[in-house]
């Protein structure tokens, strides 16, 4: 098992209820991740358009998660 930081962002932090995790997690990417949070927290539903970084760098779906990652989740948004 590794030992992340989940950080959530806008809709994802209101889905979730929380804005920071310490989380223990077998997953392999971050994609696996999420889907683990989502499980976890019903109210958390994934986003084809969302947004992930790994230790403050972008990152994409397939990124490996490694101990100690700190890993953020930004959902889409709109604007103009």
């Amino acid at each position: 098992m590794k030992q992340v930081t989940v950080r959530l962002f806008a809709a994802f932090r209101e889905a979730a209820g929380f804005d920071t995790l310490a989380h223990a997690t077998g997953a392999e990417t971050v994609a696996e991740l999420f889907a683990e949070l989502c499980a976890a927290h019903p109210g958390l539903r994934a986003e084809a358009a969302a947004l992930v970084a790994i230790n403050n760098c972008m990152a994409d779906w397939e990124s490996p998660v490694g101990d100690g990652d700190e890993v953020l989740y930004f959902p889409p948004v709109a604007g103009g």
